[in-house]
């Protein structure tokens, strides 16, 4: 994996162990909006009817999302984007996409949720325990200088695992947390039987519609395609900040993928063998953002 600009500060922490619940990003935009500084006041734990460690994570996963942005001084408000998909374009998360651009939000956030970026793009192995996850994580930060109390990283990569696997269900055949975080909906994750280990899952991803992986993928060129508008494939799978890693596909899924890409933008996102390399160019310039606003008026 690419190694993270020094000006990069890793961000571990802050979730006071809790992942994001259906509900909480919508809250957070609309504590947001009503006082940059909504999150430390009093009035915070009644207006949102949650305790005080609740409050800090809302706020916590509202900036992790990039729903939020903070602008300094410990105030936040509503982001560009995260107006546009909680106030205007799917409210209360309905549409599996949704889910999907909120991940990829939150695992290329390096700053706020580090844990996510380094197991979606610089963990080397398919499958994990929590131990080993724990110590790779930890080597990783201290190799960019964010020194953490292994605690700290322990209780991270815990609410990493329950960001994306239903809670567990007790004898009574009631979940001991029935409020599973949304992206446990994306199926990137799963658990063994031995109850220890966990792998990703690799391969088609059918619910990722294109729209959501063709903005992804234009992102990743905006930042990575150079004067020369083109990526190899090989990036696009396996690079730091990739679609393929990010969204966990193999191969043959990112080709379909970028096939159907080809399509919605009318071959201004191509890709093309050159000398036996596969490469994606950019042929003319895209609105990211149309494409968004088209997906969701097609869905309304």
């Amino acid at each position: 994996m690419s190694t993270l600009t020094a000006s990069i500060k890793l961000g571990f922490s802050g979730h006071e162990t809790f992942p994001f619940r259906y509900g909480w990003l919508q809250k957070a935009m609309i504590g947001a909006g009503e006082h940059p500084q909504f999150f430390s006041q009093p009035l915070a734990l009644v207006a949102l009817g949650v305790g005080k460690n609740m409050v800090q994570s809302i706020r916590y996963w509202g900036a992790a999302t990039q729903v939020l942005e903070e602008t300094g001084r410990g105030e936040v408000e509503p982001s560009a984007l995260g107006k546009l998909l909680l106030n205007e374009w799917d409210e209360h998360l309905e549409e599996i996409g949704s889910l999907w651009l909120i991940h990829w939000w939150l695992v290329n956030n390096p700053t706020k949720a580090a844990t996510w970026y380094y197991a979606f793009f610089g963990y080397p192995r398919r499958d994990f325990t929590k131990a080993e996850l724990v110590m790779q994580l930890s080597d990783w930060a201290e190799r960019h200088e964010a020194k953490n109390k292994l605690s700290t990283i322990e209780r991270d990569v815990d609410c990493f695992v329950r960001t994306y696997l239903p809670a567990k269900t007790a004898k009574s055949g009631v979940a001991e947390d029935s409020f599973d975080c949304p992206l446990v909906e994306l199926g990137l994750i799963q658990q063994y039987d031995d109850g220890e280990r966990y792998g990703f899952v690799f391969g088609p991803k059918r619910s990722l519609p294109t729209s959501i992986f063709a903005f992804a993928l234009l992102e990743f060129l905006e930042k990575n395609a150079g004067a020369r508008q083109t990526v190899p494939l090989h990036d696009v799978l396996y690079a730091q900040g990739s679609p393929g890693q990010a969204f966990k596909l193999n191969e043959n899924a990112v080709i379909e993928a970028i096939e159907a890409v080809q399509e919605l933008t009318e071959q201004a996102i191509e890709m093309d063998d050159t000398a036996g390399l596969k490469q994606i160019y950019l042929r003319r310039e895209v609105n990211k953002l149309d494409i968004l606003i088209s997906f969701y008026g097609s869905q309304a």
